[in-house]
């Protein structure tokens, strides 16, 4: 049987590109996804791939939603954290309902989801756990002092995560993408996304493929040996 591998806010941008790397690269696949339902649908009828809603800033339904999963595709054995949202202002006009959303959304999320399908890589010895931070968690970033705060956490969550389940056969790593081509990024107006790209010495924002292939590399079976590392993917923009 392949394995099952559950990518949250899989249906646009990266855990788009996520998930098909992991279809193709022959993974039974399931994305979550929280609001948009025509992009989900979208989604589906073009890769092929089911789209689940729920919103994983809550325990009870992401526990329901993952048991319902596993109970359809079969036991979870790849877990891809990407849901994420922003909600940019400074601090001394964030408001606490955007603080929250982000922490809830970005990082409460890791724990809900990982906590769903922990115990059930321990008990097969298995488990593959990537956790999707940002260059603004490593470097921070003027106007995101929730988000930064957010991916900031992502990176020790997955350093601590790591160490008490490493003699278990589960491997937790997180990859810490810079500036990439999606619909968010996009949204930024132009003069400041030039800006932006001058920053990058590669001389380009990053593709969502950039950052697929990487996760692709750290699920295989055969990564065993990689647990509690950070991959950053920004084309050299923040050397950490």
């Amino acid at each position: 049987m392949d394995r099952v591998a559950l990518v949250t806010g899989g249906t646009r941008g990266i855990g788009e590109a996520i998930c098909t790397a992991l279809k193709e690269a022959g993974y039974t696949v399931v994305a979550n996804y929280g609001g948009n339902e025509k992009a989900a649908e979208a989604f589906s009828q073009k890769t092929g791939i089911p789209a689940i809603k729920f919103d994983v800033s809550d325990f009870e339904q992401t526990r329901e939603a993952i048991n319902q999963i596993e109970n359809d595709f079969g036991p979870i054995d790849v877990l891809v954290n990407n849901a994420g949202i922003t909600r940019d202002g400074t601090m001394h006009r964030m408001n606490f309902e955007n603080w929250d959303a982000v922490i809830q959304t970005n990082l409460a999320s890791c724990f809900n989801t990982s906590k769903a399908v922990i115990e059930g890589m321990r008990q097969r010895g298995f488990g593959r756990i990537v956790n999707i931070g940002s260059v603004n968690g490593q470097a921070g970033q003027y106007g995101q002092v929730n988000y930064a705060a957010a991916k900031s956490g992502i990176h020790g969550f997955t350093k601590a995560l790591a160490l008490e389940n490493a003699a278990k056969g589960i491997t937790v790593n997180a990859v810490a993408p810079g500036y990439v081509d999606t619909d968010m990024v996009r949204a930024v107006p132009p003069e400041v996304l030039e800006k932006i790209i001058s920053t990058i010495p590669v001389g380009r924002l990053g593709k969502p493929e950039d950052i697929a292939n990487s996760v692709l590399f750290l699920v295989k079976d055969n990564a065993s040996f990689i647990t509690g590392s950070t991959i950053s993917i920004n084309g050299g923009q923040h050397m950490y």
